[in-house]
């Protein structure tokens, strides 16, 4: 059963960085592609960033493009997200995805395994 678990969430003055990780188990991750999104209250779930797991490309929404960046670490099965000037409409709970079918690279609706979510607060 996969299992996706993040952290380093936590309250950050505006300017600021964090690193998120995404510690993933319960098979091997080979083929699948790895994302993250986030959720401010009252609005929807958007995309922040994916990841291929075994070929490394990566994508990101163009509101984070040059200020976030993924990565993984396939010996540790883990993601992260290195988040670097950080901006208060960057506050949100922080969720890790995953999924090996075809689909979406940016729509939540394509992928079937998430984790609990970290909360990220950029105080300005």
């Amino acid at each position: 059963q996969v299992q996706l678990v993040e952290s380093g969430g936590g309250l950050v003055q505006a300017g600021g960085s964090l690193r998120l990780s995404c510690a993933a188990s319960g098979r091997t991750f080979s083929g699948f592609r790895m994302g993250w999104f986030r959720q401010a209250p009252g609005k929807e779930r958007e995309f922040v960033a994916a990841i291929s797991w075994s070929i490394g490309s990566s994508y990101y929404a163009d509101s984070v493009k040059g200020r976030f960046y993924i990565s993984r670490d396939n010996i540790k099965n883990t993601v992260y997200l290195q988040m670097n000037s950080l901006k208060p409409e960057d506050t949100a709970v922080y969720y890790c995805s995953a999924d090996r079918r075809p689909g979406d690279w940016a729509s939540s609706t394509a992928y079937v395994y998430w984790g609990q979510g970290t909360q990220v607060t950029v105080s300005s």
